[in-house]
């Protein structure tokens, strides 16, 4: 996946201090940005809380392990994903590798992620969830299935496939085939492991 990165430092302008230092042309009007619906703005608010609460159950049971959210989001996709390589991780996660490098270190220090050599290429980091690792992934992952589920319930029949479209259309268009890509992969996998129980 190619990600880009944008810091919004570099994109923003103080317009006070563009017109003190004369870089405002006179008589050159600025285009002022379209000013967003009240209901657009309590789709953004909406997002928010949802969020905390979304990721609020799981912080509780990460806390009893001294793990924070980054800890949750790459035993997440190592549990979906068996065998996923490191650096598919960080272009998943878009964080540093040195970032990366810190949570996997405990997550595999304290039995939760065991990392393999690839068989092709033994410089390549194959990570996997331990079984240690998929109790807690399957533990914090139910907590969220669970009040996505209720949410889906109440929010009426049409709501899971309008949903599953409108979290893909706010995913950046050059990653949502990617995405797209990679939970399909993880859902094949989950079938085929229930398959494999039943």
């Amino acid at each position: 996946m190619a990600f880009k990165y944008v810091n919004m430092a570099d994109i923003t302008r103080d317009r006070s201090a563009a017109r003190r230092s004369g870089s405002s042309r006179e008589g050159a009007e600025e285009a002022q940005p379209a000013q967003p619906s009240a209901d657009l703005i309590t789709h953004v608010e909406l997002l928010f809380f949802a969020y905390r609460d979304f990721t609020g159950d799981p912080d509780a049971v990460l806390a009893q392990y001294g793990f924070g959210r980054a800890h949750h989001r790459v035993l997440h996709f190592v549990y979906r994903n068996p065998g996923l390589r490191v650096a598919n991780l960080l272009e998943i996660l878009k964080i540093t590798k040195q970032s990366l490098s810190r949570v996997l270190k405990q997550l595999i220090g304290e039995g939760f992620i065991t990392q393999r050599a690839g068989a092709e290429d033994r410089r390549e980091r194959l990570l996997y969830a331990t079984l240690k690792g998929t109790r807690l992934a399957e533990r914090l992952m139910a907590l969220q299935v669970s009040r996505v589920a209720a949410a889906l319930k109440a929010a009426g029949p049409d709501a899971e496939a309008a949903t599953k479209r409108f979290l893909l259309a706010m995913i950046a268009d050059d990653d949502r085939a990617q995405v797209e890509a990679l939970v399909r992969i993880a859902e094949a996998g989950a079938k085929t492991s229930e398959e494999d129980r039943s």
